[in-house]
C-alpha cells in the first residue's frame, strides 16, 4: 500500500474523531486523523468549552479502553445538578443515588490529548494543525481523493473511507450533498473566573433560568469556575455581552449565581467569548455504500445538542463509536449497517427534541418573553439564515 493511501480518512481531532479513529485502527484498519487545531494549544489558551461528562458516558470510556486512565488524570467530580428552574426553589439531581456514579467537569485539553493519544497507541496515523479538503468523490470502487494541508506542505491522499468529525460546520458532509438543519438560534456567551479565597467546594452544575435565556456554572479542574449565559442570536446583546463587563452585568439578573460568585469573591479571569449552542442535524449523517457513497459523519457534524442536554460529549463518544463500528460491519458485508446508522441518529435528535421542548416548558414565569415563548411551542426550524457564528 502506497504512503498516501488509507483506509480511512478522518476530518477533525476532538472526541469523535479520536472514537472513530481508536476502534477503526483497532480493527485493522490503517487510519489518517487530521486534527485542525493543536490540543496541546487551543484557541483560547490552555481551555477549551465543552466541560461536561454525564455519568452516563463512563461506559463509552470502557469501550474505547480509557476509562482508569480518564479518571486517573485528574478530572474534577461532578456529584449532581442544582436547578434553579420553574420556580424559585433549588431543584438538586444528586449523582450518588444513579446507577454510574458521579460525572466529571473536564479539563478538556487534557481529556482531548488522552484520546488523541490512545488514537495514536491503537494504530492511528495522526496529524496536528492539518486540514483535510475534498478535491475528487469516490465513485463505485474508486478512492476518494484529498489535500492533507500541514504548515507550508500540503500531500494529496486517497482513502475508501471518509469520516466527517469537523463540528457543526459539517464541512465535507454539505460538499457531499448533505443538508444542515437548524432548529433554534441559541448561542452561549462564556468566562472564567477566578478567586484568590479558594473557598469554592461546589462540585454541581448550576443552572439558573432568567427572562431572556439562562445561565449555567461548573467549577473546573483549575479552581476556575465557568460562567456561561444562553440566550438567542437575535435578542441577546452580543457586542456587550463579548466584553468582561457587559456578561459581568448580565450575571446580575441571575441572583443565585450572583451570590454563590459574590460569596467566594470570584471576578474574571478571561475574556468571554462565543459559541454556537443550538440545536441542529444533517437531514442524513451518512453516504449510500450502494450508490459509491462511503461517508459518514460523527459528534456535532452528525447532531449538535442544547447544552441543557449536557449530551455534547458523550454523543461524540458514541456516535465516533457507533459510525466506526458501522464502517467496520460494512467491510463484513454489512450493506445496510451505514443506512442503520443515520437512521438511528436521527431518532436520537427526534427524541432529544421532544424532550428538550418538554424540560423549557416547565419554566413559565415570564409569559411575555420571547425567548420562552419559542420554546414553549413545537421545535419548528427557522429560516436558513437563522445560524450565526459567535
Amino acid at each position: 500500500m502506497r504512503a498516501n493511501v488509507y483506509d480511512a480518512a478522518i476530518a477533525g481531532g476532538g472526541p469523535a474523531g479520536a472514537a472513530a479513529a481508536i476502534v477503526l485502527a483497532r480493527a485493522g484498519l490503517r487510519v489518517l486523523l487530521a486534527d485542525a487545531g493543536n490540543a496541546r494549544s487551543p484557541r483560547h489558551g490552555k481551555y477549551k468549552i465543552g466541560e461536561g461528562l454525564p455519568p452516563s458516558a463512563r461506559h463509552l470510556l470502557r469501550d474505547l479502553g480509557v476509562h482508569e486512565r480518564v479518571l486517573a488524570d485528574g478530572h474534577r467530580p461532578c456529584h449532581g445538578t442544582l436547578a434553579y428552574w420553574g420556580d424559585d426553589a433549588a431543584h438538586a439531581n444528586d449523582f450518588m443515588f444513579q446507577l454510574h456514579g458521579h460525572g466529571l467537569q473536564l479539563d478538556r485539553v487534557r481529556f482531548d490529548a488522552t484520546l488523541f493519544e490512545h488514537a495514536r497507541v491503537s494504530g492511528a496515523e495522526i496529524v496536528r494543525e492539518a486540514k483535510l479538503s475534498l478535491t475528487a468523490s469516490a465513485s463505485n470502487d474508486e478512492p476518494y481523493r484529498l489535500q492533507l494541508r500541514t504548515r507550508g506542505t500540503e500531500d494529496a491522499i486517497e482513502c475508501r473511507w471518509l469520516i466527517d468529525a469537523s463540528g457543526r460546520s459539517a464541512t465535507l458532509a454539505r460538499q457531499l450533498g448533505a443538508t444542515r438543519i437548524d432548529y433554534d438560534r441559541l448561542l452561549a456567551f462564556h468566562m472564567r473566573l477566578h478567586s484568590d479565597a479558594d473557598t469554592d467546594r461546589d462540585g454541581r452544575t448550576w443552572i439558573e433560568a432568567v427572562e431572556q435565556g439562562w445561565w449555567y456554572s461548573v467549577l473546573l479542574p483549575s479552581r476556575e469556575r465557568l460562567v456561561a449565559f444562553l440566550g438567542d442570536a437575535d435578542l441577546a446583546d452580543r457586542r456587550s455581552l463579548l466584553t468582561r463587563e457587559g456578561l459581568w452585568d448580565a450575571l446580575q439578573a441571575a441572583p443565585r449565581m450572583r451570590t454563590l460568585c459574590d460569596e467566594h469573591g470570584y471576578r474574571s479571569s478571561s475574556s468571554p467569548h462565543g459559541a454556537d449552542a443550538s440545536s441542529s442535524h444533517l437531514d442524513r449523517a451518512a453516504g449510500l455504500p450502494a450508490e459509491g457513497q462511503r461517508w459518514l459523519t460523527v459528534g456535532d457534524a452528525a447532531l449538535a445538542f442544547d447544552p441543557l442536554s449536557s449530551k455534547g460529549i458523550s454523543n461524540a463518544l458514541y456516535t465516533g463509536l457507533r459510525g466506526a463500528q458501522a464502517i467496520v460491519e460494512c467491510g463484513k458485508g454489512d450493506a445496510d449497517a451505514l443506512s442503520r446508522y443515520s437512521d438511528h441518529l436521527l431518532d436520537i435528535h427526534r427524541v432529544y427534541r421532544e424532550r428538550l421542548t418538554a424540560f423549557y416548558r416547565m419554566e413559565s414565569r415570564w409569559p411575555a418573553s420571547d425567548f420562552w415563548t419559542r420554546r414553549s411551542a413545537d421545535h419548528v426550524h427557522p429560516p436558513t439564515d437563522a445560524a450565526v457564528e459567535a
